[in-house]
Parts: structure tokens; C-alpha cells; sequence
């Protein structure tokens, strides 16, 4: 096992990447025209997926990526080009793609709370990466209950943004959030191009 500052510098490293705090101004955009009960639903969902998808990384991440013979470029560029559609569809307010209020059964509550909001937005190539790299840094049982004991806790705070982040939608207005949803559309946008640009300079370094 590590120690315990080695342990705290990757809590927060994990913390700075995953920025639950700076996605705030995204999950309103997202869950804007959402009832209460399903953002809260949602906040759930997504807290829960980012922890699985993290724990998962964490015990068995580069078996995964090895197996299918894919690199975390190219995770890059896949989450980068998932993210650049969500957006365009924020920025010019498309109706036509089915929504979370469209499904009664939940699932597309579902399928908005893992993508984008969990992955690639949250637990994300870099977090993703990060966790792989880590759990090299030791060994045994004990540094891998660690390890996922900060899991959890990133996932509780992750949690407790989708909490916090309806208080700060009733503050804006509908007015404000619609503004809102299409700024933040195009700064999705921007995360976008930056997740496939350094995706594709993994991919060919001799671009970099």
C-alpha cells in the first residue's frame, strides 16, 4: 500500500478531473426541462454509474481496453464526437430527439444519466486513464479497497451536485435557462473538440 499522502494526492487528482463542482452550470443545461423527482432520479443514476464505471477501470479497466485492443485516444475521440452531437442539438434547441420526460418507463432518464452525464462528461477518458494508472502505483487487497473507498466518495459528492443544482436552475428563470442551455451548449461544444483533438494527437503523435 501507498501512504496516506500518496493516497490524498489521488483523491484530488480524481477530484480536479472529474470537476463535480464545475459541472454544475452542464447538468442544468441537461435536466432543465425535468420534473424535480426525475432529476433527482437522474442524480442517482449518474452517481451510481460513475462509481461503477470507475470501479470497473479500477479492477479490471486495461484487461478491458486490451481485450478489444482499444487505447484511451481513441475513447478520446469516441466521447469527444458523442459529446459534439449532444451539443449541437442544445445549441440549435432540436425538439425532435427524444427526451427524458418522453419516457414513462425511465429509460431514457436512464440513458441521459450515464450518457453523456456520468461518461464521457464525469468519469471520462482522463478519470478513466487516471484510475488504470493508479492501480499500478500498489498492490494487494488493501490498496484497492483504498482506492475504491475514494471512489465512493467522489460518487456521493457527485450526488450531492445534482442536489445543489436545481436551487441554482429556479434562480435562473425559464428566460435564463434557455439563454443558458444554449451557452452551455456551445461550451460542450468546445469540451468536444478538446477531447478529440487530444485523442487524436494520441493517435498520431507526430501531429502533437
Amino acid at each position: 500500500m501507498l501512504d496516506f499522502t500518496e493516497y490524498s494526492k489521488i483523491f484530488i487528482t480524481l477530484f480536479a478531473i472529474l470537476d463535480p463542482i464545475g459541472m454544475i452550470p452542464i447538468i442544468i443545461a441537461f435536466t432543465i426541462d425535468l420534473t424535480p423527482q426525475k432529476r433527482v432520479r437522474i442524480g442517482r443514476m449518474a452517481s451510481l454509474s460513475v462509481v461503477a464505471i470507475l470501479l470497473t477501470a479500477l479492477l479490471i479497466g486495461e484487461l478491458i481496453l486490451e481485450f478489444f485492443g482499444i487505447s484511451i485516444s481513441s475513447f478520446r475521440v469516441a466521447g469527444g464526437i458523442l459529446l459534439l452531437l449532444m451539443s449541437i442539438n442544445m445549441l440549435f434547441g432540436n425538439k425532435d430527439v427524444p427526451s427524458p420526460n418522453d419516457s414513462p418507463d425511465g429509460e431514457s432518464n436512464a440513458s441521459l444519466a450515464i450518457v453523456p452525464l456520468s461518461t464521457p462528461l464525469l468519469a471520462g477518458p482522463g478519470a478513466i486513464s487516471t484510475i488504470i494508472l493508479d492501480a499500478h502505483k500498489g498492490n494487494g487487497i488493501g490498496h484497492y479497497a483504498v482506492l475504491s473507498l475514494e471512489i465512493a466518495v467522489l460518487g456521493f459528492i457527485v450526488w450531492l451536485t445534482f442536489l445543489i443544482a436545481p436551487w441554482i436552475s429556479r434562480r435562473l428563470g425559464h428566460i435564463g435557462s434557455d439563454v443558458f442551455s444554449r451557452l452551455m451548449g456551445l461550451i460542450i461544444a468546445s469540451i468536444a473538440v478538446e477531447f478529440i483533438a487530444n485523442g487524436i494527437r494520441g493517435l498520431f503523435p507526430a501531429l502533437g
